[in-house]
């Protein structure tokens, strides 16, 4: 960590970076020669280590010959990546077509999803996102379409052989299970998946029972944990939090802030059934809504 706070637009950046050169069929040593920089700075740069001038953003730019939409978000991550915090407001900051959390979400070995209030994002139905994406008002069916779209996409790093799939755990309120949406079958069915999700070895699902009185993440909300793998020699990106609200998006990686929603997330996975209770009453509730 730098004093500049979270190093999560840094991260994106180098990432994003990467990525265009290597699309673009240049390699590290060839881009290093035309800018004339060492291999060492562009591994730096391209592995978040160290912040990029806007200039320099747009040199690379522009010998990768990316789009002008995708240089104005590396150039926005650049600008950002000196702030001392981190707080990403949609189409603010970085433009709302852009998704950052699903670059990280991508990158991650590990995923921790605490959700008081919805199914988890990654084992919902199709007709369960469009439900939740229908809330939001002046929303079109094509601009909800979208949003089922991506979700559908980001789901497939679940079952992805390369990289790895990453490990997810979630913990559902059950009070979630209990607020159904309002076409019966397709609850039933968005219940169903989420027994079926937790059969995947890489898949763990437990519920928090309404039971449970006041808790350490009882102020929190909703959050995510991503952990990152280390790759060859290079070290594993710090752990970051992420969690939403309705104008915005926090990314937290301060070890001292990791280490306290580490420490809500066991208090909780504690507190919770475990998997096979979990799944009996889901099950549960899947028969009452063919009894009713």
């Amino acid at each position: 960590m730098t004093e500049t706070g979270s190093s999560v637009p840094r991260r994106q950046l180098g990432r994003l970076l990467r990525q265009a050169r290597e699309e673009a069929g240049i390699n590290l040593e060839a881009a290093a020669t035309a800018l004339e920089w060492s291999r060492a700075k562009m591994y730096r740069l391209e592995a978040g280590q160290t912040s990029l001038r806007t200039h320099d953003v747009n040199l690379m730019c522009q010998l990768y010959g990316t789009s002008t939409e995708l240089t104005e978000v590396l150039v926005s991550l650049a600008r950002e990546s000196k702030s001392r915090g981190w707080w990403h407001a949609y189409g603010e900051v970085i433009p709302a077509w852009f998704e950052l959390y699903v670059g990280l979400e991508a990158a991650a070995c590990h995923v921790r999803h605490y959700e008081p209030n919805l199914i988890p994002g990654l084992l919902q139905t199709p007709e369960y996102m469009s439900a939740v994406f229908e809330t939001k008002p002046g929303r079109t069916p094509q601009e909800v379409a979208q949003k089922v779209a991506l979700r559908l996409e980001r789901q497939k790093l679940l079952t992805r052989r390369s990289p790895a799939a990453p490990q997810l755990e979630a913990i559902v309120d059950e009070s979630v299970l209990h607020r159904p949406i309002s076409d019966v079958d397709a609850w039933r069915a968005q219940l169903a998946y989420l027994v079926n999700a937790a059969q995947a070895r890489n898949i763990k699902v437990r519920v928090l029972p309404r039971s449970v009185g006041p808790h350490r993440a009882s102020v929190a909300g909703a959050f995510v944990m991503l952990d990152f793998p280390a790759k060859g020699t290079r070290p594993a990106e710090p752990s970051t939090v992420y969690s939403e609200s309705l104008t915005g998006s926090i990314y937290l990686d301060r070890p001292n802030e990791v280490e306290t929603y580490s420490s809500a997330w066991r208090t909780l996975w504690d507190l919770a059934m475990d998997e096979r209770a979990s799944e009996d009453l889901v099950g549960a509730l899947i028969k009452e809504t063919y009894d009713d």
